[in-house]
Protein backbone atom coordinates (compact mmCIF):
# COMPACT_ATOMS: atom_id res chain seq x y z
CA UNK A 1 0.00 0.00 0.00
CA UNK A 2 1.16 3.29 -1.02
CA UNK A 3 1.69 6.42 1.51
CA UNK A 4 0.39 9.28 -0.01
CA UNK A 5 1.91 12.51 1.28
CA UNK A 6 0.09 15.54 1.49
CA UNK A 7 2.87 17.53 -0.71
CA UNK A 8 1.80 15.84 -3.69
CA UNK A 9 -0.53 17.77 -6.26
CA UNK A 10 -3.68 15.71 -5.03
CA UNK A 11 -4.96 16.53 -2.00
CA UNK A 12 -5.35 12.50 0.02
CA UNK A 13 -8.97 11.57 0.16
CA UNK A 14 -9.93 10.15 3.78
CA UNK A 15 -12.56 7.93 4.01
CA UNK A 16 -15.09 8.27 6.89
CA UNK A 17 -17.75 5.84 7.30
CA UNK A 18 -20.79 7.78 8.35
CA UNK A 19 -22.48 5.83 10.88
CA UNK A 20 -21.81 5.60 14.75
CA UNK A 21 -20.14 8.52 16.18
CA UNK A 22 -20.00 10.24 13.33
CA UNK A 23 -23.48 11.66 14.32
CA UNK A 24 -21.38 13.22 17.38
CA UNK A 25 -18.20 14.35 16.43
CA UNK A 26 -18.12 14.47 11.92
CA UNK A 27 -17.69 18.01 12.16
CA UNK A 28 -14.54 18.22 14.28
CA UNK A 29 -12.87 15.26 12.36
CA UNK A 30 -14.10 16.80 8.83
CA UNK A 31 -12.73 20.09 9.79
CA UNK A 32 -9.72 18.64 11.13
CA UNK A 33 -8.54 16.82 7.94
CA UNK A 34 -9.09 19.90 5.67
CA UNK A 35 -7.07 22.10 8.07
CA UNK A 36 -4.32 19.70 7.37
CA UNK A 37 -4.66 19.82 4.22
CA UNK A 38 -6.74 16.41 3.51
CA UNK A 39 -10.10 15.57 1.41
CA UNK A 40 -12.59 14.34 3.68
CA UNK A 41 -14.90 11.65 2.00
CA UNK A 42 -18.34 10.14 3.87
CA UNK A 43 -19.87 7.34 2.70
CA UNK A 44 -23.38 7.22 1.25
CA UNK A 45 -26.27 7.67 3.59
CA UNK A 46 -27.54 4.31 4.97
CA UNK A 47 -29.64 2.36 2.58
CA UNK A 48 -30.09 -1.43 1.68
CA UNK A 49 -27.17 -2.12 0.00
CA UNK A 50 -25.25 -0.41 3.07
CA UNK A 51 -27.17 -2.67 5.37
CA UNK A 52 -26.69 -6.20 3.33
CA UNK A 53 -23.35 -5.22 3.14
CA UNK A 54 -22.42 -5.17 6.82
CA UNK A 55 -24.61 -8.28 7.47
CA UNK A 56 -22.95 -10.23 5.74
CA UNK A 57 -19.96 -9.11 6.59
CA UNK A 58 -20.32 -8.66 10.38
CA UNK A 59 -20.34 -11.63 13.00
CA UNK A 60 -23.56 -12.61 13.87
CA UNK A 61 -23.14 -11.12 17.38
CA UNK A 62 -22.42 -8.15 16.27
CA UNK A 63 -25.16 -5.11 17.16
CA UNK A 64 -26.77 -3.80 14.12
CA UNK A 65 -24.98 -0.31 14.89
CA UNK A 66 -21.61 -2.25 14.36
CA UNK A 67 -23.14 -4.54 11.44
CA UNK A 68 -24.11 -0.84 9.58
CA UNK A 69 -20.81 1.08 10.17
CA UNK A 70 -18.83 -2.05 8.55
CA UNK A 71 -21.00 -1.74 5.13
CA UNK A 72 -20.15 1.62 5.34
CA UNK A 73 -16.54 1.33 5.78
CA UNK A 74 -17.18 -0.88 2.38
CA UNK A 75 -19.23 1.69 0.89
CA UNK A 76 -16.41 4.47 1.26
CA UNK A 77 -14.03 2.12 0.42
CA UNK A 78 -15.88 2.25 -2.81
CA UNK A 79 -15.31 5.84 -3.23
CA UNK A 80 -11.65 5.36 -4.21
CA UNK A 81 -10.00 6.78 -0.92
CA UNK A 82 -6.69 6.41 0.23
CA UNK A 83 -6.89 6.39 3.80
CA UNK A 84 -9.47 4.87 6.10
CA UNK A 85 -10.39 6.81 9.45
CA UNK A 86 -11.10 4.62 12.22
CA UNK A 87 -10.39 5.73 15.44
CA UNK A 88 -10.52 3.89 18.61
CA UNK A 89 -12.43 5.84 21.05
CA UNK A 90 -11.57 4.39 24.74
CA UNK A 91 -12.88 7.35 26.67
CA UNK A 92 -14.28 11.07 26.06
CA UNK A 93 -14.23 11.61 29.85
CA UNK A 94 -12.58 10.68 33.20
CA UNK A 95 -13.71 7.91 35.29
CA UNK A 96 -15.71 6.76 32.13
CA UNK A 97 -15.68 4.14 28.95
CA UNK A 98 -17.04 4.22 25.42
CA UNK A 99 -19.06 0.86 24.41
CA UNK A 100 -16.55 -2.33 24.03
CA UNK A 101 -17.10 -2.67 20.50
CA UNK A 102 -16.37 0.97 19.84
CA UNK A 103 -12.89 0.46 21.14
CA UNK A 104 -12.18 -2.86 18.50
CA UNK A 105 -13.76 -0.75 15.87
CA UNK A 106 -10.12 -0.71 13.59
CA UNK A 107 -9.63 -4.82 14.56
CA UNK A 108 -13.04 -5.85 13.36
CA UNK A 109 -12.66 -3.52 9.96
CA UNK A 110 -9.67 -5.36 9.13
CA UNK A 111 -10.88 -8.75 10.13
CA UNK A 112 -13.89 -8.63 8.37
CA UNK A 113 -12.98 -7.04 5.33
CA UNK A 114 -9.24 -6.69 2.85
CA UNK A 115 -8.39 -3.56 3.62
CA UNK A 116 -6.90 -2.01 -0.09
CA UNK A 117 -5.97 1.13 1.96
CA UNK A 118 -3.77 2.37 4.89
CA UNK A 119 -5.76 2.68 8.16
CA UNK A 120 -5.84 5.78 10.65
CA UNK A 121 -6.73 4.45 14.06
CA UNK A 122 -5.54 7.13 16.48
CA UNK A 123 -6.12 6.02 19.97
CA UNK A 124 -8.37 8.79 21.86
CA UNK A 125 -8.27 7.77 25.68
CA UNK A 126 -9.08 11.10 27.81
CA UNK A 127 -9.28 8.88 30.73
CA UNK A 128 -5.36 10.77 30.66
CA UNK A 129 -6.61 14.63 30.07
CA UNK A 130 -6.96 16.38 26.97
CA UNK A 131 -3.33 15.82 25.77
CA UNK A 132 -4.08 12.72 24.56
CA UNK A 133 -6.44 13.99 21.91
CA UNK A 134 -3.45 16.03 20.70
CA UNK A 135 -1.55 12.84 20.67
CA UNK A 136 -4.19 11.23 18.54
CA UNK A 137 -3.81 14.02 16.33
CA UNK A 138 -0.24 14.26 16.00
CA UNK A 139 -0.31 10.34 15.39
CA UNK A 140 -3.13 10.54 12.59
CA UNK A 141 -0.94 14.16 10.95
CA UNK A 142 2.10 12.34 10.69
CA UNK A 143 0.85 9.39 9.04
CA UNK A 144 -0.18 11.75 6.07
CA UNK A 145 3.17 13.30 6.38
CA UNK A 146 1.95 16.36 8.18
CA UNK A 147 3.89 18.45 11.31
CA UNK A 148 2.99 18.01 14.42
CA UNK A 149 2.57 22.14 14.46
CA UNK A 150 0.62 22.04 11.90
CA UNK A 151 -1.22 19.35 13.08
CA UNK A 152 -1.59 21.15 16.43
CA UNK A 153 -2.97 23.99 14.59
CA UNK A 154 -5.39 22.45 12.74
CA UNK A 155 -6.79 20.57 15.94
CA UNK A 156 -7.58 23.82 17.56
CA UNK A 157 -9.36 25.28 14.77
CA UNK A 158 -11.53 21.62 14.34
CA UNK A 159 -12.46 21.81 18.28
CA UNK A 160 -13.59 25.77 17.40
CA UNK A 161 -15.54 24.79 14.84
CA UNK A 162 -17.30 21.74 16.13
CA UNK A 163 -18.15 24.42 18.81
CA UNK A 164 -19.56 26.23 17.12
CA UNK A 165 -21.63 23.95 15.60
CA UNK A 166 -23.07 22.43 18.37
CA UNK A 167 -20.50 20.62 19.92
CA UNK A 168 -22.04 16.93 20.68
CA UNK A 169 -25.34 17.95 19.79
CA UNK A 170 -24.81 19.31 16.62
CA UNK A 171 -27.19 16.98 15.19
CA UNK A 172 -29.80 18.84 17.25
CA UNK A 173 -31.61 20.54 13.90
CA UNK A 174 -32.68 17.42 12.55
CA UNK A 175 -35.39 17.83 15.99
CA UNK A 176 -36.06 21.40 15.73
CA UNK A 177 -38.28 20.99 13.26
CA UNK A 178 -40.24 18.95 15.31
CA UNK A 179 -40.51 21.27 18.32
CA UNK A 180 -43.29 23.61 18.80
CA UNK A 181 -44.46 23.75 15.24
CA UNK A 182 -46.16 20.13 15.39
CA UNK A 183 -47.58 20.41 18.82
CA UNK A 184 -51.16 20.05 17.44
CA UNK A 185 -52.43 17.54 19.62
CA UNK A 186 -50.43 18.72 22.99
CA UNK A 187 -48.31 16.12 23.22
CA UNK A 188 -45.16 15.77 24.31
CA UNK A 189 -42.81 12.47 23.59
CA UNK A 190 -38.93 12.26 24.67
CA UNK A 191 -37.50 9.94 22.45
CA UNK A 192 -34.13 8.29 24.29
CA UNK A 193 -31.89 6.82 21.86
CA UNK A 194 -28.16 7.19 20.68
CA UNK A 195 -27.50 9.85 18.02
CA UNK A 196 -26.55 6.64 15.34
CA UNK A 197 -29.84 5.30 15.71
CA UNK A 198 -31.66 8.22 16.14
CA UNK A 199 -30.43 9.95 13.65
CA UNK A 200 -30.45 7.31 10.59
CA UNK A 201 -33.52 7.01 9.00
CA UNK A 202 -32.83 4.17 7.24
CA UNK A 203 -32.52 2.15 10.50
CA UNK A 204 -34.68 3.33 12.66
CA UNK A 205 -37.40 3.51 10.00
CA UNK A 206 -38.23 7.10 9.95
CA UNK A 207 -39.41 7.13 13.36
CA UNK A 208 -38.69 11.04 14.10
CA UNK A 209 -40.80 11.79 10.76
CA UNK A 210 -44.04 9.48 11.63
CA UNK A 211 -43.86 11.47 15.12
CA UNK A 212 -44.00 14.17 13.70
CA UNK A 213 -46.60 13.55 11.02
CA UNK A 214 -48.96 12.58 14.23
CA UNK A 215 -48.44 15.53 15.43
CA UNK A 216 -46.20 15.22 18.20
CA UNK A 217 -43.59 17.60 20.25
CA UNK A 218 -40.71 15.75 20.03
CA UNK A 219 -37.50 15.66 22.58
CA UNK A 220 -34.25 13.95 22.25
CA UNK A 221 -31.13 13.38 24.44
CA UNK A 222 -29.64 16.47 22.15
CA UNK A 223 -32.18 18.98 23.22
CA UNK A 224 -31.02 18.63 27.46
CA UNK A 225 -28.25 20.02 28.57
CA UNK A 226 -25.49 17.61 29.57
CA UNK A 227 -25.55 19.35 33.63
CA UNK A 228 -29.55 18.18 33.71
CA UNK A 229 -28.39 15.10 32.39
CA UNK A 230 -25.44 14.39 34.75
CA UNK A 231 -28.03 15.70 37.53
CA UNK A 232 -30.43 13.35 36.29
CA UNK A 233 -27.64 10.71 36.41
CA UNK A 234 -26.82 10.85 39.91
CA UNK A 235 -29.87 10.04 41.00
CA UNK A 236 -28.49 6.56 40.59
CA UNK A 237 -26.87 4.60 43.63
CA UNK A 238 -23.35 4.27 41.82
CA UNK A 239 -22.51 6.05 38.77
CA UNK A 240 -22.61 4.40 35.41
CA UNK A 241 -19.08 4.27 33.93
CA UNK A 242 -20.86 4.05 30.10
CA UNK A 243 -20.63 7.59 28.78
CA UNK A 244 -23.03 7.27 25.81
CA UNK A 245 -25.83 5.60 28.70
CA UNK A 246 -25.45 7.35 31.60
CA UNK A 247 -26.11 10.54 29.39
CA UNK A 248 -29.57 8.10 28.07
CA UNK A 249 -30.20 7.25 31.70
CA UNK A 250 -29.78 10.68 32.80
CA UNK A 251 -31.88 12.28 30.18
CA UNK A 252 -34.74 10.26 30.65
CA UNK A 253 -34.47 10.59 34.40
CA UNK A 254 -34.47 14.13 33.99
CA UNK A 255 -37.30 14.36 31.61
CA UNK A 256 -39.48 12.73 33.84
CA UNK A 257 -39.45 14.95 36.40
CA UNK A 258 -40.39 17.87 34.07
CA UNK A 259 -44.19 19.04 33.45
CA UNK A 260 -46.00 18.71 30.37
CA UNK A 261 -43.99 15.08 29.29
CA UNK A 262 -46.81 12.85 28.14
CA UNK A 263 -44.64 9.51 26.87
CA UNK A 264 -41.05 8.58 26.44
CA UNK A 265 -39.76 6.14 23.48
CA UNK A 266 -36.84 4.39 24.29
CA UNK A 267 -35.31 2.84 21.38
CA UNK A 268 -32.65 0.49 21.42
CA UNK A 269 -30.83 -1.76 18.60
CA UNK A 270 -30.51 -5.63 19.14
CA UNK A 271 -27.98 -7.30 20.82
CA UNK A 272 -26.57 -3.82 22.43
CA UNK A 273 -26.03 -4.98 25.95
CA UNK A 274 -25.77 -1.68 27.86
CA UNK A 275 -29.00 -0.73 26.06
CA UNK A 276 -30.74 -3.79 27.20
CA UNK A 277 -30.40 -2.76 31.41
CA UNK A 278 -30.22 0.84 30.61
CA UNK A 279 -33.83 0.77 29.12
CA UNK A 280 -35.14 -1.77 32.15
CA UNK A 281 -33.75 0.92 34.57
CA UNK A 282 -35.76 3.35 32.90
CA UNK A 283 -38.50 1.52 32.30
CA UNK A 284 -39.09 0.73 35.77
CA UNK A 285 -37.96 3.68 37.50
CA UNK A 286 -40.38 5.44 35.59
CA UNK A 287 -43.27 3.02 35.94
CA UNK A 288 -42.72 3.27 39.58
CA UNK A 289 -43.12 6.84 39.65
CA UNK A 290 -45.94 6.54 37.76
CA UNK A 291 -46.30 9.54 35.78
CA UNK A 292 -44.83 8.84 32.67
CA UNK A 293 -45.66 6.24 29.72
CA UNK A 294 -42.75 4.23 28.32
CA UNK A 295 -42.74 2.23 25.06
CA UNK A 296 -39.45 0.12 24.40
CA UNK A 297 -38.89 -0.52 21.02
CA UNK A 298 -35.53 -2.68 19.73
CA UNK A 299 -34.73 -2.52 15.87
CA UNK A 300 -32.61 -5.71 14.20
CA UNK A 301 -31.90 -5.86 10.46
CA UNK A 302 -35.33 -7.72 10.09
CA UNK A 303 -37.47 -4.79 11.18
CA UNK A 304 -40.44 -3.65 8.95
CA UNK A 305 -41.69 0.16 8.82
CA UNK A 306 -45.30 -1.45 8.85
CA UNK A 307 -44.83 -2.92 12.97
CA UNK A 308 -42.94 -0.04 14.08
CA UNK A 309 -45.83 2.35 12.95
CA UNK A 310 -48.11 0.44 14.60
CA UNK A 311 -46.98 0.55 17.72
CA UNK A 312 -45.92 4.05 17.81
CA UNK A 313 -49.52 5.06 16.82
CA UNK A 314 -50.94 2.67 19.37
CA UNK A 315 -48.87 4.69 21.68
CA UNK A 316 -49.86 8.06 20.81
CA UNK A 317 -53.37 6.88 20.65
CA UNK A 318 -53.49 5.82 24.44
CA UNK A 319 -51.75 8.70 25.48
CA UNK A 320 -53.83 11.03 23.28
CA UNK A 321 -57.34 9.18 25.68
CA UNK A 322 -54.99 9.40 29.12
CA UNK A 323 -54.97 12.88 28.21
CA UNK A 324 -58.83 13.54 27.53
CA UNK A 325 -59.70 11.49 30.67
CA UNK A 326 -57.40 13.52 32.58
CA UNK A 327 -59.07 16.92 31.07
CA UNK A 328 -56.27 18.45 30.67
Amino acid sequence: MRKIKISEKRAPRVGIPRALLYYSYNPFWTEFFRQIGAEPILSPETNKEILDAGVRLAVDEACLPVKVFLGHVQAVINLGVDYLFIPRLVAVEKRAYICPKFLGLPDMARACLKLPVPLLKPTINLNGGRRQLWLAARETAEQLGVHPIQAGRALLKAWVFWQKAGGISWWRQHTRSLRGENSRRGLKVAVIAHPYNLYDNYINLGLLQHLEQLGVEVVTPEDVPVQEAEAGAAQMPKRLFWTLNRHLLGTALHLAEQEGLSGLIHLSAFGCGPDSFTGEIITRRLQRAGRVSVLNLTIDEHSGEAGLVTRVEAFIDMLQRRRKQCGA
